[in-house]
């Protein structure tokens, strides 16, 4: 391969330039190589792909590697007073001796079943290849930025640890997918409506208690382009558009998903002032939220079912 080739994969792998006399690469360097190589002549990928594919394994893998760092130096250090001596080398050695051929099988697995469980996500979602029909829900902390200024390292972690456990718990549970998480909010997927509605109502009570800030949650539908793992379209910014007009505690859709909404019992369904944001005018939130039971015989529900549906049949005309 040309220098300047595998000079740009080892920079889309996060890694700085070598020096000509500097011992870095490996006989497992020019084997990843070869399997690239390999990868390429069976038409997977194409050499205008590559450096993308691997920038995009890359920083999936770095926070990986990142957090089983964090996690074995804890490991090594624990009964060790604060401001005690720094790890020993043989000792960190010999831990991850053992260590990493567990993770390692770990890690196979997992990729494994999250590899059927999306394909099975693609068979089931309507059109094909990078261009799919899903629900695209954003769920973001309230107040985060000013509550994290007051907190310490610790105890934001465990906060961060916490809101992430809770939202891929909830996500999983009804079908979901998780593209991100960055601090403060989750993204995340649904090949069904319904299944986003539902994170998108369970999220705010699964994570409410007085010592944490509240949950808004925003959902869409429509046609999305899948690239690497992360999800583009106009979908996408309505989504966050709808997070940020939402109150605490709250779920605001699109009209796409209000409309695949319509006609069940369990659901209120009931538009809201239109408003104009960045991007786009007279844009109209529906607020989505669970009904009492029996809500729906009572005539003024009956009445106010009827107004949203005229309200629907008015911005298909």
């Amino acid at each position: 391969m040309p220098s300047e080739r595998t000079r740009r994969l080892w920079r889309a792998l996060g890694f700085p330039d070598a020096a000509d006399d500097d011992l870095v690469f490996t006989d497992a360097d020019v084997q990843a190589l070869a399997l690239l190589s390999a990868l390429i002549d069976t038409g997977f990928v194409d050499e205008d792909s590559e450096a993308s594919i691997v920038r995009a394994m890359a920083q999936s893998l770095s926070r990986l590697a990142d957090w089983q760092t964090d996690m074995l130096a804890d490991v090594l250090s624990r009964g060790e007073e604060t401001g005690a001596a720094p790890i020993d080398p043989e000792r960190a050695v010999e831990g991850t001796r053992r260590l990493l051929p567990l993770l390692r099988a770990l890690q196979d697995y997992v990729w494994r079943r999250h590899l059927a469980a999306n394909a099975g996500r693609l068979s089931d979602s309507v059109g094909g290849g990078d261009r799919r029909e899903l629900a695209v829900g954003f769920a973001d902390l309230v107040g985060y930025t000013s509550r994290s200024r007051g907190m310490g390292g610790r105890e934001l972690g465990e906060m961060v640890e916490d809101f992430e456990s809770t939202a891929s718990e909830v996500i999983a549970r009804h079908h979901g997918r998780v593209v991100k998480t960055v601090g403060d909010g989750v993204l995340y997927t649904a090949v069904s409506a319904i299944d986003a509605v539902e994170i998108g109502l369970e999220l705010p009570e699964a994570w409410q208690a007085e010592d944490r800030p509240p949950l808004r949650v925003g959902a869409a539908y429509g046609t999305v382009l899948t690239h690497l793992g992360d999800v583009y379209s106009p979908v996408v910014n309505l989504a966050s558009r709808l997070t940020s007009l939402a109150r605490p505690g709250t779920l605001l859709v699109d009209r796409d998903l209000a409309r695949q909404l319509r006609g069940l019992p369990r659901y209120r369904v009931r538009p809201l002032r239109r408003v104009s944001v960045r991007g786009y005018d007279n844009l109209q939130p529906w607020l989505v939220q669970r009904r009492p039971p029996g809500e729906a015989d009572l005539a003024l529900e009956s009445m106010l079912d009827e107004m949203a549906d005229d309200v629907l049949e008015a911005d298909d005309e």
